[in-house]
């Protein structure tokens, strides 16, 4: 966007000595010439600032200034062995950074190329939302009440009319940055995803915001291990010099080390920062976010001698042990077995308990259906979101098996939480049948070098009722006590119009019927067997005359 937001006060250092080293240092990271900290790889940023992107995520929204800690929590490099304990500023809550782990796994798997990092997203997370308040979002990772920026019209930020008739952030003349990734209405309309495969693309939700944060992020050819690909993916989110030096220390930052937290337990930044409401108490009913101050409100300085003053950091309620999920475990599903285009007489049923080792009811829990099929729940859904009863246990929906056979996997995992999941091995098996017969008892007969006149058609049944889609091999066999194919008499020809004696490839149709392709005789008169065999084992062997025709009488 056009408008611009230039230098931003650090808020919450402890000390006023902190804060001059802190902004000290800043300043020289932006000095001409300089260079940024150093990005993914071995490449440094070149603090250029590219031309201005009118699309901007955040329609270029204020964010919280807040820089990391001067001690780093962990040494470089060793971003991979994440420790336990640490700063509760270099904390991360348990749904937060699921949800950034996780988008970072889906745009791999979809967009290899961009490389994105997940302590990328984490960084952003920090400067526009506080972790989404300090990890304040419910079992399905959407946060208590709506995360809204300021109003963009015009007033001290950039002016964009509404696009969203209110849908997402209330306001119906203007629009406003939405959730804890601050996307304004236009952009998540474009870019807005389902992280959590509940179905819906909710800005306000941490997996949804995560993940669309992340395509954007990678728009276009990017590659986020190169500085400067870097650079200009955090500037297309917010056009600021300034954004991308905040993003870019905590980036660093928890590169270097971060530990998870519980959510709700994470530091939020004193004041408005980021043009985020400040955290209402998710326990109050009906909490309405604070009204936004005026962009012309300034920090008082610091006394000389004194301390720079802080707001006081709220402790968020934390859940009881007997209201948190603690655990998902199995709840008595047997053996997971269906046959091609059948349902599963089983279905899965898991328990969620709390710390204390009780029961909890209405838990939220989700269901994936994950590997190489295309077997569904009921309604064609992989992914299921469902609470738990009185009892704390949830059953699944009823597994349907596609035509795809093997085996898959079920997850049943507690809905935003990093918890171990419970799995399931799923199995199907091909369609059988139990008998196969011919539909008539016609002669089939046919002169040397000739054609049979007449179809073979056939029909298969399982335990009396019809067998679609069964698999059948047609076999031209000799008449031996231990038949093989046949090298004469009858046989069939195939795409290429060469003989074949043995057919694969065969199914019954919905009828179970299955009509078999032409036969042909060669020259050699006599009579043969054909034979038909369904998976499952039912037999047929069918017999085949080759024979002159009858000379006419005198």
């Amino acid at each position: 966007m056009a408008a611009q937001f230039g230098r931003r006060l650090r808020k919450g250092a402890t000390t006023t000595a902190v804060a001059a080293v802190a902004v000290a240092a800043l300043s020289a990271s932006g000095g001409p010439g300089a260079t940024l900290a150093t990005g993914s790889g071995d490449q440094q940023s070149t603090g250029t600032t590219p031309s201005p992107d009118d699309t901007a995520a955040t329609g270029n929204s204020p964010y919280y200034t807040d820089l990391p800690p001067l001690n780093t929590p962990n040494k470089p490099g060793t971003a991979t062995d994440l420790p336990v304990t640490g700063s509760a500023e270099s904390g991360i809550p348990a749904s937060i950074l699921a949800a950034y782990k996780k988008a970072e796994q889906t745009v791999a798997g979809s967009d290899a190329a961009c490389r994105l990092p997940w302590q990328l997203l984490a960084a952003i997370g920090k400067v526009e939302s506080g972790q989404a308040r300090g990890g304040r979002v419910d079992a399905n990772g959407t946060t208590f009440s709506p995360i809204l920026g300021p109003v963009l019209d015009g007033r001290g930020f950039a002016m964009i009319k509404d696009t969203d008739n209110g849908a997402y952030d209330g306001d119906a003349t203007h629009d406003r940055a939405v959730g804890p990734m601050q996307f304004i209405p236009s952009t998540w309309a474009t870019w807005g995803q389902d992280g959590n495969g509940d179905g819906r693309k909710d800005p306000n939700n941490i997996y949804d915001a995560a993940l669309a944060a992340g395509r954007y992020l990678c728009a276009g050819s990017r590659d986020l291990s190169i500085a400067t690909d870097l650079d200009r993916a955090v500037l297309s989110y917010n056009h600021s010099d300034a954004y991308l030096r905040t993003v870019r220390s905590w980036f660093d930052y928890y590169k270097r080390g971060t530990h998870e937290i519980p959510d709700g337990t994470g530091v939020v930044p004193p004041g408005l920062g980021g043009g985020t409401d400040p955290s209402p108490d998710p326990s109050t009913p009906g909490a309405s976010p604070s009204p936004t101050p005026p962009p012309s409100s300034k920090p008082k300085p610091p006394k000389p001698g004194g301390s720079t003053p802080t707001s006081p950091k709220p402790t968020p309620p934390t859940p009881p042990p007997s209201q948190t999920v603690a655990r998902v475990e199995n709840a008595g599903t047997g053996a997971l077995t269906a046959t091609a285009g059948g349902a599963f007489a089983e279905r899965i049923k898991v328990r969620a308990t709390n710390k204390l080792g009780d029961s909890l009811a209405k838990a939220s829990v989700t269901f994936t259906i994950a590997g190489d099929t295309d077997a569904t729940f009921a309604g064609g859904k992989k992914t299921v979101t469902l609470l738990t009863g009185a009892d704390g246990t949830v059953t699944a929906p009823v597994l349907q098996a596609g035509e795809k056979t093997g085996q898959f996997t079920v997850r049943a995992v507690a809905t935003g939480r990093s918890l171990p999941a419970v799995t399931y091995t799923a199995t199907v098996t091909a369609r059988q049948a139990d008998a196969i017969a011919r539909t008539d008892d016609t002669a089939l007969t046919a002169a040397p070098g000739a054609e049979f006149a007449d179809t073979v058609e056939v029909k298969a049944t399982y335990k009396g009722a019809v067998a679609a889609g069964v698999a059948v091999t047609a076999t031209m066999i000799t008449n031996a006590a231990e038949p093989v194919e046949n090298d004469k008499g009858p046989y069939f020809k195939d795409a290429d119009g060469k003989t074949v004696r043995t057919l694969t490839d065969l199914r019954t149709d919905a009828d179970g019927i299955l009509k078999l392709p032409k036969i042909y005789a060669d020259d050699t008169a006599g009579t043969y067997k054909l034979r038909l065999t369904t998976q499952g084992g039912a037999t047929v062997v069918i017999e085949l005359k080759v024979e002159a025709p009858e000379t006419p009488a005198a």
